[in-house]
């Protein structure tokens, strides 16, 4: 079975979702997990990576245990409207290793940049960088205390919402 120009079926979705919530489960655990046999499962996952619904494996750090106890949003605008010039930013700003999300906006700013830093120090570091690529105005808030951080989409919503009621 190829997944190629066909959509996700239920057990593709489930596989997704297992290995969203854990990607170190072995192949013969997630097949159990969607009564499947592991050849097919791994086939499965083989396909599902193949036609990109997974983008990467990683394993997610402690910030904190590691040091980098500031983490902080920073609205940013630019003065800049050539295309050439927008991209040579956001290659800048993709550069930077404090800089674990950063997001094209509308409105009042042009980008959300999600920073981590170890310090206060190292925050202003991280600001002077942010200044000497030209940007022309920056808004940062500290983040007091996190209340969710999640990396797992609701993918099974709305298999959940279609299951027949018994």
């Amino acid at each position: 079975m190829t997944l190629e120009n066909k959509s996700l079926d239920g057990i593709d979705i489930q596989i997704l979702d297992i290995l969203q919530k854990n990607a170190q489960l072995s192949n013969s655990e997630i097949a159990k997990r969607v009564n499947l046999s592991p050849p097919a499962t791994h086939a499965r996952i083989k396909n599902i990576e193949k036609n990109g619904y997974i983008n990467k494996h990683v394993a997610i750090l402690n910030q904190e245990k590691l040091g980098f106890n500031l983490l902080s949003m920073i609205f940013i605008s630019t003065s800049i409207h050539q295309h050439d010039a927008i991209e040579t930013l956001e290659d800048k700003l993709k550069a930077l290793p404090e800089v674990l999300e950063c997001h094209c906006l509308t409105g009042e700013y042009d980008y959300l940049l999600k920073i981590v830093t170890k310090n206060r120090n190292d925050l202003e570091g991280f600001i002077r960088k942010l200044n000497r690529l030209g940007i022309a105005r920056i808004q940062t808030s500290l983040v007091l205390r996190e209340i969710k951080s999640s990396t797992t989409l609701p993918i099974t919503e709305n298999m959940e919402q279609k299951k027949p009621k018994l």
